[in-house]
């Protein structure tokens, strides 16, 4: 027996501005901010690190805007493939546009949140017993001859792997109950941020912090290129302001809620991780961190240098907290996309289904999961390199276009928010995207084309076979 529409279930709104604001900050709070600034000491010396958090943050504002608008205009769940599709024409190539975002995201989404159980694994890994069993029981397997692309197996990739199975477990609940969720996760998130700066704030030094001696010398060598690699390991540590599009279903009053959620959010990470940043390196030199493995954790370093071990110990399970904080959000707002592709009838019908108790999309949940706990076993630094390229050319200079293009072809839609001094803001972050991309490994620019070539192709044997555009029938 068929379900009408109205007596099928169907999500609620309970998202406000808060939980919107918590659900954004505790995927960005994670991970990222705490694996990344080593990375960045690598690439530029000193004080010039801390210039990938301000240029990324200022890219980060301007695609915002971008965000902003267009879940303002087309509010609903699916964020980007909902954009593209309705920017760029439903018939024609807003269909091909969303199918190539599904297609990237299949690979860079779940590739995100693995990062942050990945990471997870990395700072379980420092505490007393972990690291010894570790280095006693570890099984790696290299994907490609001299490359870090690899698979790695060890206990606390295992536990990570557990924590990753209970975070789709506590997903598979009613969303009246996920708000109260995300607000918790938060607060442990910048607990972990707090003790950082107030660390930072009584027992740092500025000399320290602000190498004279890296200051007075000329700018590096290749500056340009170098800030570009930076800037994309900041970008990855921002990924997530935009978060709460992915549910614009379960939003109250989208149009002014989703913008001012992106805002704030925004700017309250971009003061917070160059506070951390200034805090951190005000304790541990920048010098030392060079010779550093990918197993190195700043944070426990950091306490290590003022506190006893135990305390440090203490620090790391709030990391852990953090990254698992961070998986929570970006699962729920990922396990959206799916659905919302299934849902106009652009990806396959099961993922459409709605839970009749929870009232949660749960088939996309667990498919999206599934793919999570398959990367979570990878090596970080690919990870983050892959997800990056593969997102720049499909989904954020797409919904550049998209936004122009939405204005144009449907000047008479409403537009609850519209970006602050438009076009500027779009030109900045296609600037942004553009010099971003450029600037990467040659190796990761061609996966990310590789990517974007096999979608196209693959779209076009779809359309042939389901005889839609360009294939239609006259």
């Amino acid at each position: 027996m068929s379900t009408s529409p109205a007596a099928s279930p169907q999500l609620q709104r309970h998202f406000g501005l808060t939980h919107s604001v918590a659900l954004n900050v505790s995927q960005i709070v994670g991970a990222g901010v705490f694996v990344t600034i080593p990375l960045m000491i690598k690439e530029l010396p000193g004080p010039y690190a801390m210039l990938g958090w301000l240029a990324a943050g200022l890219l980060m504002l301007a695609d915002g805007m971008i965000w902003s608008e267009l879940a303002a205009a087309i509010p609903g769940s699916g964020g980007s493939y909902l954009y593209l599709l309705e920017s760029y024409g439903r018939e024609r190539w807003g269909r091909l546009m969303a199918f190539l975002f599904v297609w990237q995201f299949l690979i860079s989404g779940p590739l995100e949140i693995a990062s942050g159980l990945i990471a997870l694994a990395q700072f379980a890994g420092n505490l007393p017993g972990l690291k010894e069993l570790n280095e006693q029981y570890v099984w790696r397997w290299n994907l490609w001859p001299d490359t870090q692309l690899g698979i790695t197996v060890n206990p606390a990739r295992l536990i990570s792997f557990c924590l990753g199975l209970l975070t789709i477990f506590l997903l598979y609940r009613r969303m009246a109950t996920l708000g109260r969720w995300t607000i918790a996760i938060v607060l442990g998130v910048l607990g972990v941020i707090a003790w950082i700066l107030l660390d930072g704030l009584t027992c740092g030094d500025s000399a320290t912090l602000m190498d004279a001696q890296v200051l007075s010398q000329s700018i590096p060598d290749g500056f340009a290129e170098r800030l570009g690699k930076v800037m994309a390991l900041a970008m990855y540590s921002y990924l997530g302001y935009y978060n709460v599009c992915y549910i614009g279903d379960e939003v109250r009053n989208p149009g002014r809620t989703i913008p001012r959620a992106i805002l704030l959010s925004s700017l309250l990470v971009l003061v917070l991780f160059v506070a951390v940043h200034a805090a951190l390196l005000s304790v541990v030199p920048w010098i030392d961190i060079l010779p550093k493995g990918d197993d190195y954790s700043l944070v426990a370093d950091f306490m290590e240098r003022l506190h006893e071990p135990w305390i440090a110990a203490g620090a790391t399970l709030l990391l852990v907290w953090s990254c698992f904080g961070s998986a929570f959000a970006g699962l729920l707002g990922y396990s959206r996309i799916p659905y919302g592709a299934a849902r106009y009838g652009h990806f396959f019908a099961g993922m459409a289904k709605v839970h009749p108790v929870h009232h949660i999309p749960h088939v996309s949940l667990l498919f999206v999961g599934g793919l999570t706990l398959f990367w979570s076993f990878f090596d970080l630094q690919s990870v983050i390199e892959i997800l990056i390229v593969t997102r720049i050319l499909e989904q954020f200079i797409g919904q550049i276009v998209a936004v122009v293009l939405l204005r144009k072809l449907q000047p008479d839609r409403p537009r609850p928010y519209k970006i602050w001094l438009y076009p500027l803001p779009c030109i900045l972050a296609l600037v942004g995207w553009v010099y971003m991309y450029v600037t990467q490994d040659l190796l990761n620019i061609a996966i990310g084309l590789v990517t974007l070539l096999v979608g196209v192709f693959v779209y076009l044997i779809w359309s042939a076979r389901t005889k839609t555009w360009p294939f239609a029938r006259p």
